[in-house]
């Protein structure tokens, strides 16, 4: 039988791009129940973001093109995989955010691409698009770029300059590693030089600071361990301000045969919790004051699968509790399970109001969370803010 394909329209093209876009997940992942991302009627991805003012928007995420010359072995669109491979126009892009936009829908876009010819003709793809939307359209709103592995210096500017937040996906812990899921790129130029760089555009007082970076790991399509991912992040985090990183769980078989992860110990039950444990490490070193050698991790330097990293450590460290509720400072009481940043911002407004913390109930009902954090506390006197 033969099989006669028609020439993608744009409607064909966007319900094969918009899919093919889960595979860069940098926005799929996520740490709050607001955060996961939905599926349009028409099977396109829109993608919650939670803004830095705590307000939630929606970005219409696809790919401007599926081909590609790299041979990233975890990925489905490699170079030698055989998807229906298609681009779009930077007309078609914009007209279809806009209508988007226009019917409610979203307030942002997010736009990636596989590499069609090199890493600069693809990021003027991805940056005509942004630029179209900003001087023509002048839409002022969230916009994500990808920036493409390899690309130059001159097309990393141009995409922060345009940009709400760009990314540039590490993908795995060092070279070492690297080498195990691409050899069509080079660790060091193509993918750490473009993060260093969007680091110095988008520094603390610099004309682009508002600029967001962003990264992603891809988890255990190599053989990395958690130890090691959490060292780069906590790199990537200390050393250049990286404002989020995700981490994506590969998952057996949407890679090549000769992939390690493809032959690993863990099923892909496990690397979805292990991808969960390192969002609750990622949580706990931007927002509960967590070092990285704080990190509890097992003999062979990974988290546990069973247990929350912050619950380990509490275990290990029984002299520091019980903490007194009502005289430990912030960060100490962030250290005690069951207690978040909104908790603990309850205790902090009860004591400078000069009211005693006298009972667990004094923060709300007594639900799983407070009453595993009452093992790890006592409720003595308010200290003075004299004293």
């Amino acid at each position: 039988m033969i099989c006669i394909h028609k020439t993608p329209d744009v409607v064909d093209k966007l319900t094969i791009l918009s899919q093919d876009s889960k595979y860069d997940l940098a926005c799929a992942c996520c740490t709050r129940k607001d955060e996961h991302r939905v599926r349009s009627a028409d099977h396109k991805w829109i993608y919650p973001v939670i803004m830095p003012n705590g307000r939630k928007t929606f970005l219409f995420k696809t790919l401007v093109s599926n081909a590609c010359v790299n041979n990233c072995k975890y990925c489905p669109l490699r170079v030698g995989a055989d998807p229906r491979r298609c681009t779009l126009t930077a007309e078609e892009t914009v007209r279809t955010f806009l209508e988007y936009r226009q019917a409610g829908m979203v307030d942002g876009i997010f736009l990636s691409s596989g590499v069609t010819g090199s890493p600069d003709a693809t990021m003027d793809r991805i940056n005509t698009i942004a630029r179209v939307l900003r001087q023509k359209h002048e839409f002022k709103g969230y916009i994500h770029l990808k920036v493409i592995p390899g690309a130059s210096d001159g097309a990393i500017n141009e995409a922060v300059s345009l940009a709400t937040a760009v990314s540039c996906n590490i993908e795995t812990a060092g070279e070492k590693h690297f080498r195990q899921l691409c050899t069509s790129k080079n660790y060091l130029e193509d993918v750490i030089r473009p993060i260093k760089r969007i680091g110095q555009l988008t520094a603390e007082g610099s004309r682009f600071e508002k600029v967001k970076q962003t990264t992603q790991f891809v988890v255990g399509a190599s053989d990395e361990t958690d130890r090691e991912l959490v060292q780069y992040s906590w790199g990537l985090y200390q050393r250049l301000g990286m404002h989020r990183i995700y981490f994506s769980a590969y998952q057996r078989g949407a890679g090549a045969a000769d992939l390690p992860g493809e032959h690993g110990t863990q099923n892909n039950a496990d690397l979805l919790t292990r991808e969960h444990r390192l969002y609750q490490v990622d949580w706990l070193i931007r927002k509960y004051g967590f070092s990285e050698t704080q990190i509890p991790f097992e003999s062979g330097g990974n988290l546990s699968l069973i247990s929350d990293p912050k619950e380990i450590w509490a275990r290990h460290h029984p002299e520091f509790f019980p903490l007194d509720i009502n005289r430990a400072g912030k960060f100490d009481l962030l250290k005690v399970p069951g207690l978040g940043p909104r908790t603990v911002g309850l205790i902090l407004r009860a004591r400078y109001e000069g009211r005693q913390i006298r009972h667990i109930e004094d923060l709300g009902p007594r639900g799983k969370r407070l009453q595993k954090a009452e093992g790890y506390l006592k409720f003595g006197e308010r200290v003075s803010l004299f004293e």
